[in-house]
């Protein structure tokens, strides 16, 4: 049989490229769904900043290993060649399909040489031509988490090809492919934990294969050896020095991946593999019945499922249903194979046995007949068993091609299988496009599987179509009435839906479904741990109601009593704490979610906020410092704590929160709060230019953008450009008419520089009307007066303003020079002004000064939840109040000099309104 060994020659495997390339072309244009979500998208362990370390830490989908909530499948190397993937092309999930379709095409030209140890040339094609166009396969190749057995089979066939180059002349053993075949199923297990039954495998070979053994001939003489009436021969001592070889080193293995997983099995509920939990013999019925499933879909993969969990599957609970019969049938038609296979010599039943093996050997770890697995049918893991199966159906092709009689038939029959399956895979390939795709192609097949519907549902969701989503989430609830996580479902689309009372009451029937507490047993073990957010969600749709922010608080210290280490309930509450002005307890319970996990950095975020609370700048400063080391594009960190820094009003700070809020920019190029605090900045450094540069900026994104509207029109004042900053208030009035500081600096640029009396009078009046006691639009109205030339008006304005601000003294001035000017004219023949306005103008200038007052008004801290991220929100500032009073006994000079920093009195840092947003 070595002798038949050949090279794959170029022909074959072009021939094989073509087939892979024509079936799986439109592959390419699919996205990420379903597991690849979790695998990818969510998967830390991906990005370049992650330590290589972690892989070998975490488990697939970036769990680590000694968590429980952990899957506990170990496959470094295949979340490696994803991260890779990420490093050329981040998250362009078609360079993910292009190497799952490259590396489909490796394994189908290892496979096309390991079929030419048992079959002939032309019938090795056909299995490997067989094996290209399968549609079960679409799964492994179309979904990217399938890569772990693309990966592994390659290693897997690899290490089988190797062994079988460990017999020598004179049956002599060569070590060195023994040695390679070892390193080969180690690489093979750390993509996919299946790539260790290649050594029953090779064991099989062998026994039954190199040293050409039939059963009858082992018993035979291992009776002989019993009975003393012979010894053991040479060549069998060799066989077992190298099958003990191959045990001890998957012994070893074997003790390696339990230590990884620290001696614990995942942990599945009853709705991931319904059968597991059930009674006998229900379960054992049942997974026996899964085995001629499997069988079916090899031969008529006409509809196939992207999930088989839940309802899929009806349990087989009695000896008396019929399903029974196709259970007893595989298992006949299994065993006559084997006996065929074991009992007689020749390179017929060789190869049977070889494909049996192929077929059985690799399912094993994926039967649930020895431990149970996270799903009932998983059409992934057929991929090395149906190796197997093309090279039984190869076989049994070339002995009826070989009749004469048969032989067109034959040979139409395969076209036809291969045609049919290669369109059939095209098509399919077609349903792995988007999550919506893939769950109603999976709704056509099985309608009993709530998890369908509410993946339907999610898909739905993403795209807002909270309606649609809402009929799919209700039928997974009729499909399934105690599915917890359905009911979730339910209630959060009510809740985005705004019907409160709705998404209540299907979170109170989710948590009415939650199993008691049981001293001493482990809430994990009876349900998943994600349905403890139930608690979560309730609460959070609670504490809307102010009146309800203790019932709340109840709920999440009840999810904490049935899991203490539940990181999340520990964040949501802390939010709650704030929300109660109890930053105490917050800060707390933020540090015993700390205690849980150091390397979060949304925790330390949070702990920041609620220092800020605390009125405790410096270690609020710290916190966001510690969330930035760990994630130092953490977007809220780097904004909030550059803002901490501006306010702190240390100009050593300056530099470092315009770094951060530069950061901030790179992250959010849409956010006009970044480019209006970096105006502010430069504001406080005097960079006038740069100011205004940053304010427009902010503006194009947000032409409503309230504040810095205010403030450029106020650095266009500041900078000597007042009539550039007419514009600016005009729009700024535009959306905000009643901007009481934007009327007041309109009404004076229009009175000083436009000489515009009537503009000016319109905009103080307004103030007046908007807030009849505005003691600064009051007393620029009084001025006003006195520029009309109408004394009397003017004085009974100001005795009007003294009355509602009798202690400043500026007022009770001015009135007094009304007063004397009234009684002057009085005195004089001519009772009028001069007729050009100049004396007026000039009387203004001496005895009035247009003082402007900004109002120092500020946001509160406020925090938000993100339920998606589990972390607050806050966008924090604060503003600076300057009022310029005027003193009395100035000079002219000193008057003038008053005059042309009039606007430095209004200095900068008007309210900023801060955007907050929770999803």
């Amino acid at each position: 049989l070595l002798e038949n060994m050949a090279d794959v020659s170029l022909k074959e495997a072009a021939l094989i490229v073509g087939v892979v390339a024509a079936c799986y072309w439109n592959s390419l244009f699919c996205g990420f769904v379903f597991d690849d979500v979790s695998a990818i998208l969510d998967n830390k362990d991906l990005h370049p900043s992650t330590p290589l370390k972690n892989l070998f830490q975490n488990d697939f989908w970036g769990t680590p290993m000694s968590e429980e909530r952990s899957h506990k499948s170990y496959r470094p190397l295949t979340v490696l060649t994803f991260r890779l993937n990420y490093l050329f092309s981040e998250l362009n999930a078609v360079s993910y399909h292009f190497l799952n379709l490259v590396f489909h095409v490796v394994v189908c030209i290892v496979f096309l040489k390991v079929c030419k140890l048992f079959l002939d040339n032309r019938s090795s094609v056909v299995a490997s031509l067989l094996f290209a166009v399968h549609p079960i396969h679409t799964e492994a190749v179309t979904g990217v988490v399938g890569r772990a057995e693309l990966l592994s089979s390659i290693f897997f066939l690899a290490a089988f090809l190797s062994y079988t180059k460990s017999k020598g002349p004179d049956n002599t053993i060569v070590w060195t492919p023994i040695a390679v075949t070892v390193f080969l199923v180690a690489v093979a297990t750390l993509c996919k934990e299946q790539g260790i039954t290649v050594v029953g495998i090779c064991c099989v070979y062998e026994v039954f294969i190199a040293q050409g053994y039939t059963l009858p001939a082992l018993l035979d003489t291992a009776v002989q050896i019993l009975r003393g009436k012979g010894s053991i021969p040479f060549s069998m001592l060799q066989t077992l020095l190298k099958l003990i070889v191959l045990m001890f080193s998957t012994l070893l293995l074997v003790v390696v991946r339990v230590q990884v997983i620290q001696s614990q099995l995942p942990v599945f509920t009853r709705f991931d593999n319904p059968a597991a939990v059930s009674p006998s013999p229900a379960r054992q019925l049942t997974f026996n019945y899964l085995l001629p499933v499997n069988a079916w879909l090899l031969l008529n993969p006409s509809e196939l499922c992207c999930d088989w969990t839940m309802g899929t599957i009806p349990l087989v609970e009695s000896l008396l249903d019929v399903r029974n019969v196709a259970t007893l049938t595989f298992f006949c038609f299994l065993g006559s194979l084997m006996v065929f296979s074991l009992r007689y010599p020749g390179d017929s039943s060789k190869t049977v046995l070889m494909a049996l093996c192929l077929i059985v050997l690799p399912f094993i770890p994926a039967s649930n007949l020895f431990f149970p697995v996270g799903f009932v049918v998983a059409e992934r893991v057929l991929y090395v068993p149906s190796m197997g199966f093309c090279i039984l159906v190869a076989h049994g092709w070339k002995k009826l091609s070989n009749r004469s009689v048969l032989r067109k038939i034959s040979w139409v029959c395969l076209a036809a299988v291969l045609f049919t399956h290669a369109l059939k895979t095209l098509h399919r390939n077609w349903d792995w496009e988007s999550e919506y795709t893939l769950f109603m192609s999976a709704l056509k097949v099985n309608k009993n599987n709530a998890k369908l519907w509410n993946n339907v549902g999610h898909a739905l969701e993403n795209e807002k179509n909270f309606e649609r989503a809402l009929q799919f989430f209700i039928q997974a609830t009729q499909v399934q009435p105690d599915d917890i996580g359905a009911h979730m479902n339910v209630g959060r689309t009510y809740k985005n839906l705004n019907k409160t009372k709705e998404a209540e009451e299907s979170y109170m029937i989710a948590k009415s479904l939650m199993p008691q507490i049981i001293p001493g047993k482990k809430y994990a073990a009876r349900v998943a741990p994600n349905h403890l957010n139930v608690y979560i969600n309730l609460a959070n749709l609670i504490r809307a109601n102010e009146s309800r922010l203790e019932e709340a608080d109840q709920l999440y210290r009840q999810a904490i009593s049935m899991r203490p280490d539940f990181k999340q309930a520990y964040i949501s509450r802390g939010e709650l704490l704030l929300k109660m002005n109890k930053p105490l307890k917050a800060k707390e319970a933020y540090l015993r979610a700390l205690e849980l996990d150091r390397t979060n950095a949304d925790l330390w975020y949070n702990l920041a906020i609620v220092y800020i609370e605390l009125k405790d700048p410096t270690e609020a400063l710290k916190n966001f410092n510690r969330a930035l080391e760990l994630n130092p594009t953490h977007k809220l960190a780097l904004f909030n704590s550059a803002l901490l820094m501006q306010e702190s009003g240390d100009a050593r700070l300056r530099p470092e929160a315009k770094q951060r809020l530069l950061h901030y920019v790179k992250e959010e190029p849409q956010d006009a709060n970044g480019y209006f605090n970096l105006g502010m900045l430069a504001m406080d450094d005097k960079k006038d230019m740069e100011a205004e540069a940053w304010m427009k900026k902010a503006i194009r994104l947000q032409p409503n953008f309230r504040s810095a509207l205010f403030n450029l029109a106020l650095l266009y004042s500041q900078t000597a450009k007042e009539l550039m900053a007419l514009p600016v208030l005009e729009d700024l009035l535009r959306y905000y008419p009643d901007h009481t500081k934007g009327l007041i600096l309109k009404g004076d640029i229009l009175m000083n520089q436009k000489k515009d009396i009537v503009g000016a009078k319109m905009c103080f009046e307004k103030i007046l009307e908007l807030d009849p006691n505005n003691v600064q639009g009051k007393h620029n109205l009084c001025v006003v007066y006195f520029e009309e030339r109408d004394l009397i008006k003017a004085e009974k304005c100001l005795v009007e303003t003294l009355a509602l601000a009798p202690h400043e003294e500026y007022i009770q001035r001015h009135l007094n020079i009304v007063r004397s000017k009234i009684a002057s004219l009085g005195a004089m023949e001519q009772s009028s002004l001069p007729s050009d306005g100049t004396a007026a103008a000039e009387g203004k200038k001496n005895s009035f000064q247009n003082l402007k007052e900004v109002k120092n008004e500020k946001t509160t801290t406020q925090s938000t939840v993100d339920n998606k991220k589990e972390h607050s929100k806050n966008k924090k500032s604060t503003e600076k109040s300057s009022v310029d009073k005027e003193t009395p006994k100035k000079s002219t000079k000193e008057i003038k000099d008053i005059e042309k920093k009039r606007v430095a009195a209004l200095k900068r840092l008007e309210e900023i309104e801060r955007i907050l947003n929770g999803e």
